[in-house]
């Protein structure tokens, strides 16, 4: 929220045209507006009289039509001050209230959330937004990653006959970017995180045929601190098949990633593969030409 606090739609533009106009090549500007509990920017009555709704709220009023609309709004409003990318909407299937990720979901069965993925990524492209399905490979019931390790012992039929199919129709219609979650799921990677499993990224190039870009959650964050030593979580992402990292400890974890390359730790190939899908991105969505 702080990025938006005492900010206002112009200065929110000027700040970040400044940085795209000193940009050797046009950046990625991303936000979590998912509705609801998550609303970085309308969570300020600078930018909007009132928070975004919930996907639940909306489905509530108007099925999938009511939350099309506010895709609709909500992308042109990201837009309107120079933001490119919304890491939304949730593919997560949760029907249980007291699941953590529950109130960010659509709060429906997998058939429907698939439904639901798909109408939200089109609406936004229709727009050139580009949107992010998170959290892969599933959240589940687990428990919050922000503050601790969740472990998944869920089998892998259930995923791939529940928490893929909104992954796959988001797919299906054009996703341009999955984000990985840091939960451990025992079905595909006993030993590390998801963000940080080379295992389940090959599940989602090989068995969804995902060829867009692959994105972790923010590696600051405590359930993937165990996990990497002296701080080198973005090395261990970069090598497990991410193309983009999120971090709050962006210096640090860039030198990191520096310093492995240099090593040889992390090849070239690695590197331009996902410099090649970010380019693609950019070009598809206008922000390089």
């Amino acid at each position: 929220y702080k990025d938006f606090d005492n900010k206002t739609k112009e200065s929110i533009r000027a700040e970040i045209a400044n940085n795209q106009q000193n940009s050797k090549i046009k950046m990625f500007f991303a936000v979590d507006e998912e509705g609801g509990i998550v609303c970085r920017v309308s969570n300020h009555t600078a930018f909007r009289s009132s928070k975004f709704e919930s996907p639940q709220s909306l489905f509530a009023k108007g099925g999938i039509q009511a939350i099309v609309n506010d895709s609709y709004e909500k992308s042109d409003l990201l837009k309107s001050i120079g933001l490119n990318m919304n890491l939304a909407p949730v593919a997560d299937v949760s029907t249980s209230s007291s699941d953590f990720i529950y109130a960010r979901t659509l709060g429906k069965d997998a058939t429907t959330t698939a439904n639901y993925i798909s109408e939200v990524v089109k609406a936004m492209n229709s727009k050139n937004m580009i949107s992010s399905l998170k959290h892969f490979p599933g959240y589940g019931n687990n428990v919050d990653t922000h503050t601790g390790i969740a472990i998944d012992n869920r089998n892998y039929e259930n995923f791939t006959t529940n928490d893929f199919l909104p992954f796959k129709a988001g797919i299906s219609v054009g996703a341009p970017t999955i984000l990985v979650n840091h939960n451990i799921v025992k079905c595909m990677d006993a030993n590390l995180p998801a963000s940080l499993s080379s295992s389940v990224h090959q599940v989602l190039r090989k068995n969804l045929g995902f060829s867009g870009l692959i994105i972790t959650d923010d590696l600051a964050m405590d359930a993937v601190k165990s996990y990497a030593n002296n701080g080198e979580a973005a090395v261990k992402a970069v090598q497990s098949g991410n193309d983009i990292i999120i971090t709050s400890d962006f210096k640090n974890q860039k030198k990191q990633v520096l310093n492995a390359i240099s090593r040889g730790e992390i090849s070239e190939v690695t590197i331009n593969t996902a410099v090649r899908r970010i380019l693609a991105c950019k070009l598809a969505y206008g922000i390089i030409k």
